[in-house]
């Protein structure tokens, strides 16, 4: 996958190397305000997990062919503003919810986006890069969830193309609380 410009911004596949920089970026996401929210994972947990686990996480990612595919955005001076990662749902399947997948569909997991590089487009470049392979891998469509009560990115997600499916998840981890499903179609 090559990387494509974007603004001040190259978006591109992180390498099998880059396994720390994905850490770093993973922990400053944990500790966003709404990361409870966001994240199936906690600060704390994500940091008392083995170097081999982000080390094998990266490395899946940057292997062809892969089921999973993590995005960055790097910054002129080389920082990583934002992320997106694809995983691959084959049809038949079940999903992580124990839902059936009724599509080979893109996942959308672990966005994030630095808070002093929001509002710039970034999201969309991200998303562009992501839906752009997921169509490679022959998905149909991509999908997110997204909690009820993140606002801010339900709003990003429709600013990219995504729209609600009707779909709703309940959270064991957060009774009474509902994720939405928000898809990204195209003709067939």
């Amino acid at each position: 996958m090559s990387a494509t410009t974007s603004g001040d911004y190259v978006v591109r596949a992180i390498r099998g190397d880059e396994w720390e920089a994905a850490k770093r970026l993973r922990l400053v996401a944990l500790r966003d305000p709404m990361a409870g929210i966001a994240f199936l994972e906690t600060y704390e947990d994500a940091l008392t997990r083995p170097d081999s686990f982000y080390q094998e996480r990266a490395a899946r990612s940057a292997d062809e062919p892969s089921g999973a595919r993590q995005f960055i955005a790097e910054a002129s001076d080389g920082e990583w503003a934002g992320t997106v990662t694809v995983l691959i749902e084959e049809a038949g399947t079940k999903d992580w919810a124990g839902f059936p997948v009724e599509w080979r569909q893109g996942h959308v997991v672990g966005v994030f986006v630095r808070p002093e590089h929001r509002g710039s487009g970034l999201i969309k470049a991200l998303f562009d890069a992501g839906v752009a392979w997921a169509r490679e891998q022959g998905a149909e469509r991509v999908r997110l969830l997204v909690h009820e009560d993140n606002a801010r990115a339900q709003g990003a997600y429709r600013k990219a193309g995504f729209v609600p499916s009707g779909v709703t998840v309940q959270l064991d981890a957060d009774e009474g609380k509902t994720e939405f499903e928000f898809v990204l179609e195209w003709p067939s």
